[in-house]
């Protein structure tokens, strides 16, 4: 793992934090197969069970590194995008912690997570009208089913930065804290999801994601193969037996 990527494991909670500060912690390709190896490794590991996505110094992530582009360097990874997320996000629950600047190829690996915790003086962006670019590593379709369409349509055109006080009220956050609190805030979050059942977790943040395209008169027909097994599981019973017992559940993700 490169040093640019810091990967701490914590009582099921992966930390994945971008550690390139002095570059406002842009993405260049030990960036990117460094992120999408820790996040393909919570996903193979059963007792990692959610990650939190952050970057170092006070900032999430410019993006991509501009001077490795020129170079000819390739910032993102096969087949998969920027961060290895953009076109295949983990299968398990990953929350953003942001900071400071979230802009171009950075606001769109946040876009990519499930859930996000933004300190109130973050900034957010899709500049890549301003350098001749596009957005193509998901922004341009995923913020507009994500907040409104013209305020998606304004931060793309314009390529300007938006504070965190504005975003907020269309919803773009679960949670907007002082700055320097986002990640500790990521980690209360991600802590009432691993109380959860893993099954069912993962089977509901399937349901969440694929159900968007889903025909109205087929949805119960697609979801089933996705959440039937889950009542008959031993986690179904080890749930109803610890409310009736009075205690906490004991998972076994089975």
């Amino acid at each position: 793992m490169s040093s640019e990527v810091l990967v701490e494991h914590d009582d099921g909670l992966v930390i994945v934090t971008i550690n390139r500060p002095d570059q406002r912690n842009a993405v260049n390709r030990a960036v990117s197969y460094g992120v999408c190896e820790a996040l393909d490794e919570m996903d193979r590991n059963p007792n990692l069970r959610a990650g939190i996505l952050t970057g170092a110094g006070g900032n999430f992530c410019s993006g991509m590194d501009l001077k490795a582009f020129l170079r000819g360097e390739v910032t993102r990874v096969e087949g998969r995008g920027i961060l290895g997320i953009a076109r295949t996000p983990p299968k398990k629950p990953l929350i953003a912690a942001v900071e400071g600047y979230c802009l171009a190829g950075g606001f769109e690996s946040m876009l990519c997570c499930d859930l996000v915790v933004a300190a109130r003086n973050a900034q957010f962006g899709l500049p890549e009208a301003k350098r001749g670019l596009a957005a193509a590593a998901g922004g341009l379709m995923r913020l507009p089913r994500l907040i409104p369409q013209r305020i998606a349509m304004e931060m793309v055109l314009t390529g300007d930065m938006m504070s965190a006080e504005r975003l907020y009220p269309y919803g773009l956050f679960n949670a907007m804290v002082e700055p320097g609190q986002a990640l500790e805030e990521a980690k209360r979050l991600a802590r009432r999801i691993i109380a959860n059942a893993p099954l069912s977790v993962a089977a509901s943040k399937r349901v969440i994601i694929e159900q968007r395209d889903w025909p109205i008169d087929q949805m119960f027909n697609l979801q089933e193969p996705i959440t039937g097994a889950i009542l008959t599981s031993q986690d179904a019973r080890e749930g109803a037996a610890a409310f009736a017992e009075r205690r906490a559940p004991v998972w076994k993700g089975q």
